[in-house]
This record gives C-alpha cells, structure tokens and sequence, in this order.
C-alpha cells in the first residue's frame, strides 16, 4: 500500500527556515506516512529550491501568493491525504502518531496546536487565542498546519487560490469536518517580533474581521502588503 500523505510546503526566500522544517518530517518517512514532498515556489533566489532538490521534493514554481502556491501544489500531489505545511513550522516530535491515529478516524480535515518559536509570554498569549480559536469557531490558520482528505477538498472546489485568507476561505468551508490533531506545530515568532505583538495581532485581528465581512481578499492583500512595507 502506497504512503497515503502528499505534504505541501510553499515557500518563497525560505531557505533559513526550511531545512528544520523538513528534518521535523524524518519520524513521518519512517513511519510510512509520506507518500511525496512538494514545494510550491514564489520565486526564491536564495537557498530554498537547492534544499527542496536535496529532499527530493518535486518544486512546482510560479508567481508568489501563498493561496495560488498551495493550490499548484495540491493540484500535482498525488496523496490521498494533503498535509498543507509553511516553510517555517516544524512540527514536533510524535506528530506521526497523531497523525497515524487521526487517519484511523473519519476522513475529516485536522489541524494542529500551535506553539510559537522564540515568543516568550506574549507568543503564549497569542497562541492561546489561536487554539482557542480553533476549537471554538473552527477558524485553524495555516501555521498551524492543515490536513485534508483529498477527496474532500476536491468535493469543496479545491484550495482556495486566495493573495490572502486563503487558509479561513478553507476553514470556513470544512466547517464541521474538521477536528484537532494531538501534535503542536511550532512556528516561527519573527514577523511578531519585528513588527511588534499588539500591532501585528490588532492587524491581523482586523483583517480577518474585514474579511469576515465580505472584503474583497484582493484588496485586503494590498492593504496588507502596503502596511507592512510602513515603518
């Protein structure tokens, strides 16, 4: 019987980043979980698609934007399960065991508890409220890893090829088949530290908020982009 899980890792100037996320998914080979490794490209220029090569992933390159990257990415794998990573998450260790026992359930959709990298009180706090959440409003970000049947996502139309809120549109269609994975997926606190705890969170806050609302995803990512580029 054929390994069951395609992961999708999409990446763009990831080359600090993705070789720890790669070596998270040794125990997954061992324990016959992964079927194939792809890297869905934006557009590196760094070190990323030399590692994605070593790891002999298959690299499917394109224009960046995380929505489109995963969905070129999904639309190649050939797994009967999508397990949807980003670049600086690492899952930690036991995670094939919640895995293998998720995959003895129904096929519903899983995600990860999520634990940041170097966050300290404040990364606490934030990743409370990200599991939180989850559990209570079914709204599971994609750094917290995402696994899917695919046949159901197929069912569903596919990954939403969003610029942004790509992974809420997916949520927000598996509503009520979706449960929580017994694993932590740890990601990176950079882009909190950099720009600052509350800033980011009332950002971010406010843009699931706009979204939720009806916001054209298009216009939100050009917001997004323009705030970031703002001292």
């Amino acid at each position: 019987m054929r390994a069951p899980i395609s992961i999708v890792i999409p990446t763009l100037e990831a080359g600090a980043e993705l070789g720890p996320c790669l070596a998270a998914l040794t125990e997954g080979l061992q324990a016959g979980l992964i079927r194939e490794l792809i890297v869905s490209d934006g557009g590196s220029g760094d070190g990323t698609l030399a590692l994605a090569g070593a790891a002999g992933a298959v690299v499917v390159s394109g224009p960046p934007g995380r929505g489109a990257q995963v969905a070129r990415g999904v639309a190649v794998a050939q797994g009967a399960w999508l397990l949807v990573l980003h670049a600086d998450t690492r899952l930690d260790p036991g995670w094939s065991a919640a895995v293998s026992s998720h995959l003895a359930g129904p096929a519903q959709a899983g995600w990860f508890r999520l634990r940041f990298r170097g966050g300290g009180l404040p990364g606490r706090i934030v990743a409370g409220w990200a599991n939180l959440r989850s559990r209570v409003f079914g709204l599971p970000y994609g750094d917290q890893g995402l696994l899917v049947p695919a046949a159901l996502l197929a069912r569903l139309g596919g990954y939403p090829a969003l610029p942004l809120m790509e992974d809420v549109a997916l949520a927000r269609r598996l509503r009520g088949q979706m449960r929580p994975l017994a694993g932590v997926a740890e990601t990176s606190a950079a882009r909190y530290l950099a720009e600052g705890w509350l800033r980011r969170g009332a950002r971010n806050l406010g843009l699931l908020a706009r979204y939720l609302a009806g916001a054209d995803p298009v216009l939100l990512a050009r917001d997004y982009a323009l705030r970031r580029e703002r001292p």
